[in-house]
C-alpha cells in the first residue's frame, strides 16, 4: 500500500491566554472552525487538542474494529465509539494522560467472545493508539437486537377480534395454544 498524508492548518491570533484560532482541514470538513487554547476549555467556544485527539481516536478505533470483525467473518451493522481524553496538569504542563473508549456495537451472529477479541485487537492495532502510545482503557459491549413486538389478531370469548402485542415468536404461541387445548 502506498503511504499517504493529510493536512490541517490553524491560524492563531493573540496570546496563549487571550487568543483564539481557526482550524481548517484538507477535506474541508473543518473550515475556519473556532479553536481555543487549554485556558479556554471551559468556555466551549471552539474545539481544542484533546477534543480533536478524542475524535481521531474514536474514528480510528471504529474503523480498526470494523476491519478486525470483517477478518473474523462478521459484518457490523453499527459501531458506536466514544473516546474520552483525560488531561492532567503535570510539572511539564497540561498533559494527555489517558484515553478511555466506550464501544457499543451491533454485529449480527457475533459471539460475545469473538467481539471482545476483535475489540482488543482493534485497540492494539488502531493507528492513533500506536502513534500516541497512551494508556488506553476500554469498555466494549455487543448490543443484541431487541425482540420485535408483533401485532397478533386474537378472537375474544365474545367472538370479537382484537389486536394484542406479543413478544413470543409465532410458532411458540401456536404450540402453547395447542398444548392448552390438548392438555
Amino acid at each position: 500500500m502506498k503511504p499517504f498524508s493529510r493536512a490541517a492548518s490553524v491560524v492563531w491570533e493573540g496570546s496563549h491566554q487571550h487568543g483564539e484560532g481557526a482550524i481548517t482541514t484538507q477535506s474541508a470538513i473543518l473550515k475556519n472552525a473556532p479553536y481555543v487554547s487549554e485556558k479556554h476549555f471551559e468556555r466551549g467556544k471552539g474545539t481544542n487538542p484533546p477534543e480533536l485527539l478524542a475524535a481521531a481516536q474514536a474514528s480510528s478505533f471504529s474503523t480498526a474494529l470494523a476491519n478486525e470483525l470483517g477478518q473474523a467473518g462478521y459484518c457490523p451493522e453499527e459501531i458506536d465509539t466514544t473516546a474520552i481524553v483525560t488531561m492532567e496538569f503535570t510539572a511539564a504542563g497540561w498533559t494527555m494522560t489517558r484515553i478511555h473508549l466506550d464501544v457499543v456495537a451491533s454485529v449480527p451472529r457475533a459471539a460475545q467472545c469473538d467481539f471482545i477479541d476483535a475489540a482488543v485487537r482493534a485497540k492494539m492495532s488502531c493507528s492513533i493508539s500506536r502513534l500516541l502510545q497512551a494508556k488506553v482503557s476500554m469498555f466494549a459491549k455487543l448490543k443484541r437486537r431487541a425482540v420485535a413486538t408483533k401485532l397478533v389478531a386474537k378472537t375474544t370469548a365474545a367472538g370479537r377480534e382484537s389486536v394484542v402485542k406479543s413478544k413470543q415468536p409465532r410458532n411458540t404461541r401456536r404450540s402453547s395454544a395447542n398444548h392448552l387445548r390438548n392438555g
